[in-house]
């Protein structure tokens, strides 16, 4: 008898965060890293698929609405179905008629997509005895091509051309699994650039990087002026002058703001400047773009779907391309955005380092170095030494190198007893007094 999904599995799962500052910037002072946490139950009970949305904390609680609204679109599926046709059931959540209405393609509804969609492919992994990133990169062209929606944009990337960008990538796929294997991928750290860490654990954290490893790291910006020239004077002082710095000012100024506060930090040689204006307003990315060169730009963590970054791309408003596994609706929407990438040579560098972001992520760019782009040069994930020891397969990171994952799945599933502890509002994380 074939396994069938019986339903979803939701829960409010928030890390404090904030107690310590990990986490914070110029727009988010004080957040507790969060996950609206879905798992796609089976009537085999050994078989489920676990997946989620990050949130920073408020609000966790509307994404684990959305989520449950989803579930009469997946209950009573064939597993065998779910798995075999990802595409089809990514198109199954995202247009259904009604729930369509709270989108378009964005906001809570894309998100609690997104977190339904990569419990499939964790289920998917699983059922195959692969990690998504082989599951994806064994596929052919046309599989691939398959999962994604061209709802509009195939005026920039069409279903050909798509498949054109895979077909050259296929001679060299099992080559750069072995070596991604053997090597690992670049990895590049946030770890000391938070804006509630004092200048001693600036420097401190940005030494220890380097020691670690890491060839890049990141500092946010945005909060003051003259502190954001003091940090990373400091920060490139602790580095030196191989080390690359990348800054990131969250959404926090205006297009003219956002170039004269660049400027003002150019003599410290930022490699990229992060989300320097609203993520919405990509004639502004272009400006801003124009204006810092030759720092480049860089966005991504808070586009809302592939529509949008195909609008960046085709305006010349972006260098690095920033994926994130959890704002978009899932692993879908972002093999259309990584395929999108390689159509307009932009470098993919992705988000992560909230709760089970650089678990998630880290497949998708593996996917793509072996089966879209081919390219690892100017590539790197983020990574965030927070939070990781709470997850079954989480990420392992050695000489600031990502290694690939072996087991099955998305790398996605929350340990039980974590889950529990953190469940918001009534896990003792939360019941018990905050530490001093």
């Amino acid at each position: 008898m074939r396994p069938l999904v019986t339903g979803l599995s939701t829960f409010d799962v928030r890390f404090p965060t904030s107690r310590h500052l990990d986490g914070s910037d110029a727009m988010n002072p004080d957040p507790d890293y969060s996950a609206a946490y879905v798992v796609l139950r089976t009537d085999d009970e050994s078989l489920a698929g676990h997946g989620f949305a990050f949130t920073i904390g408020r609000g966790t609680e509307v994404v684990v609405a959305a989520i449950r609204a989803l579930e009469p679109l997946v209950t009573g599926l064939p597993v065998d179905d779910v798995v075999g046709d990802l595409g089809g059931f990514a198109r199954r959540l995202t247009s259904d008629s009604q729930l369509r209405w709270l989108g378009p393609d964005k906001g809570v509804v894309a998100m609690a997509a997104g977190a339904v969609v990569n419990a499939a492919w964790d289920l998917a992994g699983k059922r195959a005895g692969e990690p998504v990133w082989r599951l994806l990169a064994g596929m052919t062209p046309e599989q691939i091509v398959d999962l994604v929606d061209f709802r509009y944009i195939d005026d920039a990337l069409s279903r050909d051309e798509a498949l054109a960008i895979l077909r050259a990538a296929e001679p060299g796929r099992a080559e750069r699994a072995a070596r991604l294997t053997a090597s690992g991928y670049p990895a590049y750290t946030t770890s000391p650039g938070w804006l509630g860490y004092d200048d001693e654990k600036l420097v401190r954290l940005s030494k220890q990087a380097v020691a670690d490893g890491f060839t890049q790291i990141k500092l946010k910006v945005g909060a003051d002026a003259g502190d954001d020239v003091r940090r990373l004077r400091l920060a490139r002082e602790a580095v030196g002058p191989g080390v690359r710095i990348a800054i990131d000012a969250n959404q926090r100024w205006g297009v003219d703001e956002a170039i004269g506060a660049v400027r003002r930090l150019a003599p410290f040689q930022p490699w990229w400047i992060e989300e320097p204006t609203s993520p919405d307003d990509i004639l502004g990315h272009a400006a801003v773009r124009r204006g810092v060169a030759p720092v480049r730009v860089a966005t991504g963590e808070h586009v809302a779907n592939r529509v949008v970054f195909k609008q960046l791309l085709q305006a010349g408003a972006v260098d690095v391309v920033q994926i994130d596994a959890c704002r978009v609706a899932g692993v879908n929407e972002n093999v259309a955005i990584l395929l999108l990438a390689a159509k307009f040579g932009a470098a993919v560098c992705p988000h992560a380092g909230g709760v089970g972001l650089c678990e998630a992520v880290q497949h998708l760019s593996m996917f793509d170095y072996v089966a879209v782009s081919g390219r690892l040069d100017d590539r790197a994930i983020e990574y965030v030494d927070h939070l990781h020891e709470h997850f079954a397969d989480p990420v392992r990171i050695a000489g600031g190198r990502y290694l690939a994952p072996t087991a099955p799945g998305m790398s996605t599933e929350l340990l039980p007893d974590s889950l529990t502890a953190h469940h918001f509002p009534d896990g003792p994380a939360w019941s018990r007094p905050a530490e001093r």
